[in-house]
Parts: structure tokens; sequence; C-alpha cells
């Protein structure tokens, strides 16, 4: 059963599905006879008469652009193509990995959680011995994109071979087909892959989660340094930032960005404004320009913000039904997003609206979620903590 993505214009709530994959149709023919532009090679765009013309100069090998709400793809470019994903995939490490543990749980770091960083990885100064609270691991993940962290996190997770067959299992259940987990921290490694599509649909998940959104949108915090001192950190998406010679971009709220010398830069954006979200993803421009993959990104949610809900979608982001594990049939499950100005600058709260079975929500992974949904019902109110 395909899960459909429902909107609600109370409050400025909206409704994500946690599981999504992507159809693109065929582009339509312009109405009233009129001559439609048709899209760059390897472009699918809406070519409706009078609709914006995408930016120019777009050099990257793929990206897409979806509106979060509606599940409406609004322009694409390549959006299966298999590349090098780069600290990108860190996006599927959350959705797989975040729910488990709870925020304040504390981990001494010993020299195994640590074998095995990549030469020349990103790191946030995790040391051998420490003791960091699994929100202070995941504030490196999504701040400083630290390769440390996701070896502490993925440790305590079992085990990092144990972790990528998760998120590539977490992969199929979303219905991203396009995805290999090698390496679950997006280190280059034979074989893994992702794609714009893909990464589309891990970001848009993760927002169904507070406690990822939270992360993705923090600017700065403190982290645990040596003998008890702290260290400021910034993210470093510079759109969200604002920094080395970008504007932090209007309503941003995330998501995650990477490099790597096979991946060249890659990033996933959020951003929302006046009631819609849209999530743009961009991949390996090859422009060269300073600041490219955030120049194109940019320019592609101004198009997609001037775009959307004006012009036919060239596809749409589908829910995908999870294999039955025998105990039921499933039942259709959402996740409500509204905007909040929450506590630590969180602009999501989640809770589920659309009840299922037990063997649904466990096929979904949508387990831990589901639970403290029943908690919260069950004291007669919403829960705003942590899911």
């Amino acid at each position: 059963m395909a899960i459909d993505a429902r909107v609600s214009r109370k409050a400025g709530a909206v409704a994500l599905i946690a599981v999504a994959g992507v159809s693109l149709t065929s582009i339509p023919a312009a109405a009233n006879g009129a001559t439609a532009r048709q899209p760059a090679a390897g472009v699918q765009a809406p070519t409706d008469p009078g609709t914006a013309r995408l930016p120019s100069g777009l050099s990257a090998l793929s990206w897409m652009v979806a509106d979060a709400d509606t599940g409406n793809v609004l322009a694409a470019k390549s959006p299966h193509r298999r590349l090098a994903p780069a600290s990108t995939l860190k996006t599927l490490f959350a959705v797989t990995v975040l729910p488990k543990f709870s925020a304040g749980t504390v981990r001494r770091v010993s020299s195994a959680d640590l074998a095995g960083v990549g030469a020349g990885s990103s790191v946030v100064g995790v040391r051998q011995g420490g003791r960091y609270t699994v929100g202070d691991l995941w504030r490196g993940v999504f701040l400083r994109s630290g390769n440390d962290a996701v070896h502490v996190l993925a440790s305590m997770n079992g085990g990092w071979r144990t972790t990528a067959e998760e998120m590539q299992e977490t992969a199929r259940k979303l219905g991203a087909r396009d995805t290999t987990v090698k390496s679950p921290d997006g280190y280059d490694a034979p074989g893994q892959v992702s794609s714009a599509h893909d990464l589309t649909v891990f970001a848009r998940a993760g927002l169904a989660n507070e406690d990822f959104a939270r992360y993705c949108a923090t600017t700065r915090a403190t982290f645990p340094g040596a003998g008890g001192a702290t260290t400021q950190i910034e993210n470093t998406n510079r759109l969200l930032a604002g920094s080395h010679g970008m504007t932090r971009y209007p309503g941003i709220i995330g998501v995650k960005n990477g490099y790597t010398s096979k991946a060249g830069n890659t990033l996933i954006a959020a951003a929302r404004r006046n009631g819609r979200t849209l999530l743009v993803t961009v991949l390996n421009p090859q422009s060269q320009a300073y600041n490219g993959v955030y120049k194109e990104a940019a320019a592609l949610l101004d198009w997609g913000f001037r775009t959307a809900g004006t012009a036919q979608p060239v596809g749409t982001l589908h829910a995908v039904r999870a294999t039955d594990d025998g105990a039921g049939p499933m039942r259709p499950v959402a996740a409500e997003v509204t905007e909040a100005q929450a506590r630590g600058g969180a602009p999501w709260r989640t809770t589920l609206v659309l009840a299922a079975g037990a063997a649904g929500v466990t096929a979904l992974g949508l387990g831990p979620l589901f639970a403290r949904w029943r908690q919260a019902r069950g004291r007669g109110g919403r829960r705003g903590g942590a899911v």
C-alpha cells in the first residue's frame, strides 16, 4: 500500500512521510498549444509557459529540487546517477542510528572506538579516554562532520560492519535503491555510492525526527575539550553558518554538506519559507568556483521557492511499502512535522498522526517513534521531547 503525504494548513503544520522513493514522470506538453521550453540534456524541469527558468551556470553532475511537504519533485538532473556521496551519507547514518540512544547517555571512548578513522578525515576532536554524551557526539557529526564521532556511535551500535549493514537495510526500506554503503561516515570506499534522489529521501526522513532536525539546524555549539574545558564548534554547512564568504540562506534549516577527493563537494540543503519546505541536493559541481556547491544550491532553492505551487511537478516522492514481516498487513503510518520555536532552536516537533499496526512500524523502522507517540497519547497530550 502506498502512503500518501497529507498537508495540514493549521498553524503552519505540514505532513512528512518518513519513507519515500521517487517517481519521475514524463514532462507534460504545454497547454493551449503553446510551445514549451525544452530543458537541457539530462534535466527534468517544468515546461509550463511562464514558469521561471532554471538558474544559469549549474554545473553539478546531479541535483534535485523537491517539496518536502507535498513530495513533489520540482526539477532534477540525473537524479539516479550513482556518485560518491561524501559526508552527506551521514544523513542515512543518523536516520538509522540516532533513535537508538538517549542524548544523555555517556560513553567513555576506548581506542577500539576510534580505530579505523580514515587518514585526512574531518574530526571534531574526540579523545581516547574522554567521556561524551550521545548528544555531544551527534553535534560532532552534524556540525563538524566528525568521522571520529561517527566511529564512536557506530561502535555503540554494534560495530562498523553491523552499522553499514543496518544503513543498507534502512535505505532499502526507504526505497533508496541507488545507495551502497561501505563506510558509514561517507569516507571514500570502493563501491560506495548514492544519488541525489536517495540523499533527498534520507534528508526528508531525517527531518521527521525532532532530534535530527534540531542537530542539523544547529549553527554553533560547545564540545568537550581536554581537562574539562570546552571548545566552540561551528557548522561546516556554509549556507547555515553564513561563513567563508556565504550569507546565511533565508529560512535555512539544514541539512548536511560533504567533501572528498572522489566525491567533490556535495550538499543537501533544506529551507522553509512562507509555510513551504524545500530540499535541494547538489552533487559534485564541475565549475571549480569557490563555494560553488553552496551557490548552486542557493540558486536552486531560490528557483524552487519562486516555482513551487505554480508549475506542474516532474515527479513525486512516493512512500514505498516495506516487506511485511508476516505479523499482519501493514497500514498507513506518517509523521506530522509542525514548525515550532522549541528550545535549542529546533524547527520541528514530531508526533505520529496515523497509527499503524506494530508489525508495520517495526518494518518501517519507526518503532521508537510509535512507542513515544503511544506514551504521549496515554498521558492525554502531545510529547514535545525527543523521539
